[in-house]
């Protein structure tokens, strides 16, 4: 029994995919460009195929992330290897990294010390290494699996990154930084929309409770970790803002700000660090 490329197409429609998603999946399978699908609607495929491919669409109508069933995601610029290891990268994200990217063009130094904090797939991190190659740049992740993943997507890209088992600030003891960028979880435990992210890590999501509390461990511990004149930056939810900035100027930070994402919903807040004197 066979059936064909629109056939099949037409069965994940009836299942709720949208029709690029569909196209991603059977084109990743028959490893087809999806120009080919368009043009070869009536092309064959194995009763074999036919259902590998409708098992994949029923994982995505269940919400199960398109990247994680392609086994990967862009993001500025680099496609990275992802799965339910680590979270999607999302473009918002790379707002923090723009951010970061203009700050290192300052420059803040000559070759720039810079760490990503719960690095996940590496994506923060390669992104800075990518556009800024002088940065040496360090990243942390408490994840082994995810952690594994990130070196695999460095190794991948030939980007050199100091990669770090452990909770946030315990592996750089005594080190400083120009710039520490963080996407750390700050979903709030009782946010709905955890609902329909059930496929990915909950600890990369949420903390538990106000969704604060890895934001401001973060920030508790920049100080001891930042050259004067070094910036924070923190990705964090669009109703956080104002709280996040509290954090930072309590802490002693000057010049906290915040940006927006693609939306234009606050998105991304930071600061300068400037040693006491």
């Amino acid at each position: 029994m066979s059936d064909s490329v629109g056939a099949a197409l037409t069965q994940a429609r009836a299942l709720g995919l949208h029709r690029l998603d569909a196209q991603l999946l059977l084109g990743r399978q028959l490893q087809q460009t999806r120009a080919w699908l368009i043009a070869h609607e009536d092309a064959a495929l194995s009763a074999e195929q036919q259902q590998a491919f409708l098992a994949l669409c029923r994982r995505r109508a269940d919400g199960e992330p398109l990247a994680y069933l392609l086994g990967e995601r862009e993001f500025h610029g680099l496609m990275l290897q992802v799965g339910p290891e680590v979270l999607v990268p999302r473009p918002d994200t790379e707002t923090l990294v723009d951010w970061a990217l203009q700050l290192l063009a300052t420059p803040l130094a000559c070759a720039p010390e810079v760490a990503d904090l719960g690095t996940g797939s590496g994506a923060i991190a390669l992104a800075l290494k990518h556009r800024h190659p002088t940065a040496r740049v360090c990243a942390v992740e408490v994840s082994a699996p995810a952690l594994g993943l990130a070196r695999a997507n460095g190794t991948h890209h030939r980007l050199q990154i100091e990669w770090h088992l452990g909770d946030w600030w315990q592996p750089l003891a005594g080190r400083r930084f120009h710039l520490v960028a963080s996407n750390p979880p700050y979903v709030a435990g009782d946010d709905p929309h955890l609902a329909a992210l059930r496929h990915e890590p909950a600890p990369a999501l949420t903390p538990g409770g106000d969704g604060l509390s890895a934001l401001a461990h973060i920030v508790r511990g920049a100080p001891a970790h930042l050259h004067d004149g070094g910036w924070l930056l923190l990705e964090h939810g669009h109703e956080q803002a104002n709280a996040v900035c509290r954090l930072l100027a309590d802490a002693g930070f000057t010049a906290v700000q915040t940006r927006a994402d693609l939306a234009g919903r606050p998105r991304c807040s930071g600061g300068r660090w400037t040693a006491l004197r």
